[in-house]
Order: structure tokens, then C-alpha cells, then sequence
């Protein structure tokens, strides 16, 4: 019996089998992918482009990327102004952008880069968060050997005298740590602290900004090394901490070494997939100036 003949319009693809062992590729629509790369340049420019320059950044001629510059716009995914001619950005990509924002979970968005991090670096890694009594630990990924640390998920770290501390310290508001650290202080040895303002302090949260991390040999903890990294959202805030922890004699915690790179690495792909873009937030924040 012969099969029947496929409909009018539709189409057969054959796909072969994939050899065993090996997963085939999905299939992709080349023309959404080229149609990407005029959005990629609009996107990474900050501002309304000229065809030809915008052609030039999405690496095709003006006269490919002016179709789907069309249909971009029937979509709402771009706009041009009447005045200059000039595109950017329409609606639709805004409130695609603010949905897919509101979607995310920061702590969701890094756990898994803990574990890959955990993994890859073989030590003990900590996420945390900005809690009401400071800093406090939310996940903790342990290497083949862990490292035997008071520090589990719910420990609340000290502000000034951890290295995780010390990076949201470096990156919150002045008014926010004051809070937790007068608390602090209160708690543990008595009466107000005046920490905060002492040059020491200064320059030390001044360093964590330049380095873009933080570093601790024996600290808090003689014999063991921490590294910490901020992650932040799309609005430059903060938003967690990823802490990296090791025995001194195996874990060196340079900045700029194999598990410093690697930290560095995972913090920040957590940071982009929240929207976070320096460039973004630096001019942001100079017009609020």
C-alpha cells in the first residue's frame, strides 16, 4: 500500500541519524539568527544608529539590513526617529527586556554557576545575600574534600570582619551597612561603633572597588583564604555575593590567579544573565548627576 502524499505546503525534512554517543544539533532558522545580530547592535550601542553605521556593527550591507529593520519596526522591536532617520530600540524590546527582568531570580540565576564554580575550582563556595542582620549564607557548595569551617546555610556573616562582609560593605548604601553594623556591634561588644568612618575603613572598601573583589588570607579564620565577588542586577545594585574558601596552604586567593579568574568568570556571567551592563549604569548614573 503507498503512503499518501504530503499536503500541499508542507515540507519533509530528513534528518539523519546521530552517530551513537553524539547529540545532533537543533535545527536553527538562519534568518532570526542574522535578524539577532541587527538587535545585538542596537542593543550593545547605547544610541540611535544610522543604516550604515548600524549595518557596519551587525556586519552586513545596508541593503540586507534594511528589510529586517522593516520588519522589526511592523513589530514595535525597533523604532526610527522622523527627524534624523536614525533607529533604536522600539517598545516591544523594552517591555520584552522589563518582563524577562521580572522573571529572573537572582539566587536562581546562581546556583547553578555556584556548582559549576564548586566544580571547577574544587573548593568550598558560598552564596549570600543582604539580610536584616547582615550578610548571610544562603547556599554552600563543598568541594570532594570539604573544609571544616563554622559556616553553614542561615550563618550570618560579620560586616567588617569577613571578606564577604567587606564586599557588600564596598558596594551598598553608606546608610545600610551603618544599620547592621551599629546592630552589630551593639550585639556583640556593646554601644555604637564608629568604624565606618575611620580612614582604614575607607580605603579598604576603596581597594574592593578597584579590584572588583575581595581578598582575605586567614581571614576571618587562621588557615584559611577567601575570595568574594559581587553580582549585580540591572540597575547596578548589588544584588549577592559569591565567596570562595580554601585551607592557606592550597588556595594562594590571588585576585588575579586560577581561582580568582574562575570566581571572577561566574560572578560575572550571574550579573549579565540579571541584566546588569557596566556600560549601561555608568551612563545612568552620570545623568543623575
Amino acid at each position: 500500500m503507498s503512503k499518501p502524499a504530503p499536503s500541499i505546503g508542507a515540507t519533509q525534512d530528513r534528518v539523519d541519524p546521530a552517530p551513537e554517543g553524539e547529540v545532533r544539533p537543533q535545527r536553527r532558522i538562519q534568518s532570526i539568527d542574522v535578524g539577532m545580530r541587527v538587535l545585538q547592535a542596537l542593543t550593545e550601542e547605547h544610541r540611535p544608529l544610522p543604516l550604515k553605521a548600524l549595518a557596519q556593527r551587525a556586519d552586513m550591507p545596508p541593503g540586507k539590513a534594511h528589510p529586517y529593520l522593516v520588519s522589526f519596526m511592523a513589530a514595535g522591536m525597533v523604532k526610527q526617529s522622523p527627524l534624523t532617520g536614525h533607529y533604536e530600540l522600539g517598545p516591544m524590546a523594552l517591555q520584552m527586556g522589563l518582563a524577562a527582568l521580572q522573571q529572573l531570580d537572582a539566587l536562581t540565576e546562581a546556583s547553578q554557576e555556584a556548582a559549576l564554580l564548586c566544580d571547577q575550582a574544587d573548593l568550598s563556595v558560598a552564596l549570600c545575600v543582604w539580610g536584616h542582620l547582615g550578610p548571610t549564607v544562603v547556599r554552600l557548595d563543598e568541594p570532594r574534600y570539604p573544609l571544616h569551617v563554622n559556616l553553614r546555610v542561615g550563618t550570618v556573616m560579620s560586616v567588617f570582619n569577613t571578606i564577604t562582609g567587606r564586599v557588600f560593605a564596598a558596594y551598598l548604601p553608606e546608610r545600610m551597612v551603618r544599620s547592621v553594623l551599629e546592630d552589630e556591634h551593639r550585639r556583640v561588644v556593646g554601644g555604637g561603633s564608629g568604624a565606618y568612618d575611620s580612614a582604614e575603613v575607607r580605603q579598604m572598601l576603596a581597594d574592593i572597588r578597584a579590584a572588583g573583589m575581595g581578598r582575605g588570607l586567614s581571614t576571618p579564620q587562621p588557615g584559611v583564604n577567601t575570595l568574594s565577588a559581587p553580582v549585580f542586577d540591572a540597575d547596578g545594585k548589588i544584588a549577592l555575593v559569591f565567596t570562595v574558601i580554601g585551607p592557606h596552604g592550597l588556595f594562594d586567593a590571588e585576585i588575579n590567579g586560577p581561582a580568582g579568574q574562575l570566581l571572577r568568570k561566574h560572578a560575572d556571567a550571574v550579573s549579565r544573565r540579571l541584566g546588569f551592563n557596566p556600560a549601561l549604569v555608568k551612563i545612568k548614573h552620570q545623568q543623575i548627576r
